[in-house]
């Protein structure tokens, strides 16, 4: 008996996602474990993986289409069985294509109407009739494109979102955009320089969504440090002087946070509302910026790891963010966070913590400042951080006791390899 695949919910609470793209064709077998549909939440594009080997018998969602969890996607069937009527077995269970439409009837022509002719109809028909996917139609009304100048790589010449961003790519380079045009329009023609929107996408969404709460639901406080760097950055370039991969001073950053989770444990927890909730390992998010908005992959056990390891497992996530291919787990947990404006030459800032976390760190740049060696004026690289703290399960003398260890995690960078 055929079986209906539908939309999973491949993020907690999620529910709505956009099916990104089918990986098996309609008549094609797939084995157990297979990705058979990648689907894109607000942040992560996820494989959903077929539980048991079958074939593909109908897709009833495009490439494209914003579904709703639970919402049928496909049929298929054991392979090798025999399948009869597909339609009454989709009607039986009330089940159709997802915007589809019944077929009507055209109307008969006026016979006071003149009539083209077969050649002109066809014309006609091959110009207006273009397919293409939802999301691609709504990426090409944004940028202003028409349909009939894109080439659609899926059957039947189905436009698709990758055809529409390639089209984009390829034509970013010859033709400036509305922004530049507008910037570059002579001030005497018309004296104001036109406004335009840019639709928010699902991720922007929700970014503004999960700050907002952030803001009104977890009270916020701050504590600020200012670390001497010097021996850190020399101890980076000793690092990089060797044949491995090349540390960030970032890097450093991030394991000296998980260095001083574990020297102040009670900093490793979160709200649930019920409890404070203390863990094991030290797992931290690093902010990452993308085209499509910033996304905070975790890093697991940062405090375990040697530096080459979290080296290779930041730049393995960071690549993967920026291709939109991170999974949605790796999206999920974790008590802080790492936010760094340095390499902007940001001196110092604030940031909202990415809930449930219960912090963030703001990290500014390392700048030559004057300061005070044992009575004596010296100059020295001075790196500047904040501490975005929830106050419900943290309190200040915590968040102190942490920035003073972290401080001096940073000026003796030795200890962080420990």
């Amino acid at each position: 008996m055929p079986e209906i695949l539908r939309m999973p919910e491949v993020a907690a609470n999620m529910t709505e996602a956009v099916l990104s793209t089918w990986n098996v064709a309609v008549g094609a077998e797939f084995a157990a474990g297979e990705p058979i549909v990648t689907v894109e939440t607000d942040k992560a594009v996820v494989d959903v993986e077929a539980e048991s080997a079958g074939v593909m018998l109908r897709q009833l969602v495009g490439d494209g289409s914003h579904v709703e969890v639970g919402s049928p996607i496909a049929v298929y069937s054991a392979v090798g069985e025999a399948v009869g009527d597909l339609d009454a077995f989709l009607a039986q269970i009330g089940v159709s294509a997802q915007g589809s439409e019944p077929a009507v009837a055209p109307a008969a022509p006026s016979a006071l109407e003149p009539q083209p002719s077969a050649s002109e109809g066809a014309r006609s028909a091959a110009h207006t009739r273009i397919f293409a996917s939802p999301l691609a139609r709504k990426l090409a009304r944004e940028a202003g494109l028409d349909l009939a100048d894109l080439s659609g790589s899926g059957p039947d010449g189905r436009i698709r979102r990758r055809d529409v961003e390639g089209h984009l790519a390829r034509t970013s380079t010859s033709q400036p955009s509305r922004a530049s045009r507008a910037a570059e329009a002579p001030a005497t023609s018309t004296g104001v320089v036109e406004a335009f929107d840019v639709p928010n996408s699902r991720i922007r969404t929700a970014i503004a969504a999960r700050l907002t709460q952030s803001k009104q639901t977890a009270p916020h406080f701050y504590v600020r440090g200012s670390a001497r760097v010097d021996r850190l950055l020399s101890l980076r370039q000793e690092i990089n002087a060797g044949s491995g991969p090349k540390v960030s001073v970032n890097d450093l950053v991030v394991k000296a946070v998980g260095r001083a989770h574990t020297l102040v444990p009670d900093l490793n927890v979160i709200w649930t509302g019920d409890a404070i909730r203390h863990f094991g390992q030290v797992d931290v998010a690093v902010a990452v910026a993308t085209d499509n908005g910033l996304v905070t992959p975790v890093v697991r056990g940062v405090d375990r790891l040697t530096l080459h390891q979290l080296v290779a497992t930041t730049q393995d996530l960071i690549a993967r963010a920026k291709d939109k291919r991170l999974q949605q787990s790796e999206l999920e947990g974790g008590t802080i966070s790492v936010t760094n404006l340095g390499m902007f030459a940001t001196e110092e800032f604030a940031a909202i913590i990415n809930p449930p976390q219960s912090a963030i760190l703001a990290v500014g740049a390392a700048r030559q400042e004057p300061v005070v060696v044992d009575g004596s004026l010296a100059v020295a690289s001075v790196m500047r951080v904040t501490l975005s703290v929830d106050h419900r399960p943290v309190d200040g003398a915590t968040a102190a006791r942490w920035m003073k260890a972290f401080v001096e995690l940073l000026e003796n960078p030795g200890q962080i390899l420990v």
